[in-house]
């Protein structure tokens, strides 16, 4: 695994796993907590568009395949561990919103990769 992968499959996916973290934790003040995911959402994916477009050096497919597993891992098991597990939400967390973000950190990836590779060089 090239130290290119490692820094844009880990080192970006903890990064947008962190941006969402912080700011769930400044919202959680002021914006009801069944509309926190919707509020990052919109910031988070134009964020993740931002890194995949100028930071992330893909020359394939398979590489933001790769990029996206790894991010949609990070962002489940940190999750799991430090938001369900420590704060234990009286509510749960696992909803609607939460589902959506796993499925576009995982599909930013491969559309991204899918365009790059369309486009002409």
């Amino acid at each position: 695994m090239s130290k290119q992968l490692v820094r844009d499959a880990f080192g970006w996916g903890f990064v947008l796993w962190l941006i969402g973290y912080v700011l769930g934790i400044l919202l959680f003040a002021i914006v009801p907590t069944n509309l926190i995911g919707w509020v990052i959402m919109p910031i988070g994916i134009a964020v993740a568009l931002w890194i995949l477009l100028k930071k992330v050096k893909g020359d394939s497919f398979g590489y933001y395949a790769v990029v996206g597993i790894v991010w949609l891992l990070i962002a489940v098991l940190l999750d799991y561990f430090l938001l369900v597990r420590l704060f234990k939400p009286a509510d749960g967390y696992y909803k609607l919103d939460v589902y959506i973000y796993y499925a576009v950190t995982l599909l930013l990836p491969l559309v991204v990769g899918w365009r790059k590779q369309q486009s002409p060089k």
